[in-house]
């Protein structure tokens, strides 16, 4: 169906997302090895080497089946963000395209699939003397009086953000108090329009069976060593990387405030919330076509789609 060349203008992105442990993985490389084609991960935590278990990187054999990019290419000490990775994939795609008209990009990241896709702003980076203060006024009086600056700063963001997510809210500070905007705006802006044609599919399952597959995959997560890889990972507890479902959870349990027990059902629980969060971020996307995650039906969809030339 597809072969390399051909201009810019007939180059495509396939992006494939959906909430975590829905089967992403399976189905991208189902598709790029469909394509004769590659990977660009779009897993904000995939990013680290450090993080292969917690993360649920691809195993080796699937990594095999299928050139990715973006994966284990940074270390959790390297300072890294969403403006990073839009310019890392723009730097990426002309060669990739050169190679084939059709690259895939897989992950739940939603903030940084937008990026790729159409651009996130001029976001500046982290002052770090400015991060540094507002972490340690988190850890001295808590979350409560980050959320009221940001409710005086940026009322619309603090009206939908997490409200338990300290990153959120002060990556949001960071920039509210870096530029005199509303982080708002920055999220806000006009999209980017890009050089190749973007598809959108996104994977979904019914909701019991979304949250049997995440507790499996937790589960599968301890058998293979979580546990031992967060131990390795705990004296860097404090860097922004490690501040991540199933990582907090055990460095809690490490700290006392709960049995292994404990922490492993409060990873279950706050994967699933996790991912309810990533199907609220997607659906907002009206340009997603939402198929399950079976690889015959996904690249059937996408045949007819490049093949139809449908918007």
């Amino acid at each position: 169906m597809v072969k390399p060349g051909g201009s810019a203008d007939s180059h495509t992105l396939v992006v494939i997302a959906g909430p975590t442990a829905v089967g992403k993985t399976a189905v991208a490389i189902h598709v790029a090895r469909a394509l004769n084609t590659s990977i660009i991960s779009a897993d904000s935590r995939q990013f680290y080497r450090e993080m292969e278990i917690g993360t649920a990187v691809p195993s080796k054999e699937q990594l095999s089946q299928a050139t990715h990019y973006l994966i284990g290419n940074l270390s959790v000490h390297d300072v890294y963000n969403v403006s990073r990775f839009e310019q890392d994939v723009l730097t990426l795609l002309p060669d990739l395209f050169s190679q084939n008209p059709v690259v895939v990009m897989v992950g739940g990241s939603g903030l940084y699939i937008q990026a790729a896709c159409h651009g996130i702003g001029d976001l500046p980076d982290a002052d770090p003397e400015l991060r540094d203060s507002l972490h340690t006024r988190l850890s001295q009086e808590g979350l409560a009086p980050l959320r009221a600056m940001l409710q005086k700063l940026d009322p619309d963001y603090a009206a939908g953000v997490d409200p338990a997510n300290p990153n959120r809210i002060i990556r949001a500070l960071e920039v509210c108090l870096t530029t005199g905007r509303t982080y708002t705006s920055f999220r806000n802006h006009l999209p980017v329009q890009r050089s190749f044609r973007i598809v959108k599919v996104g994977l979904d399952l019914p909701r019991a069976l979304l949250h049997q597959q995440i507790n499996a995959r937790v589960d599968q997560m301890m058998a293979e060593g979580l546990e031992d890889e967060a131990r390795r990972l705990y004296p860097l507890r404090h860097l922004n990387a490690l501040n991540t479902v199933g990582y907090r959870e055990l460095f809690g349990y490490f700290e006392g405030h709960s049995s292994l027990p404990e922490a492993v059902e409060k990873i279950k629980t706050n994967t699933r919330r996790y991912a309810r969060r990533q199907l609220t971020w997607f659906r907002k996307d009206k340009d997603f076509t939402w198929l399950p995650p079976e690889s015959d039906t996904v690249m059937q969809w996408l045949n007819q789609k490049m093949l139809g030339g449908g918007g």
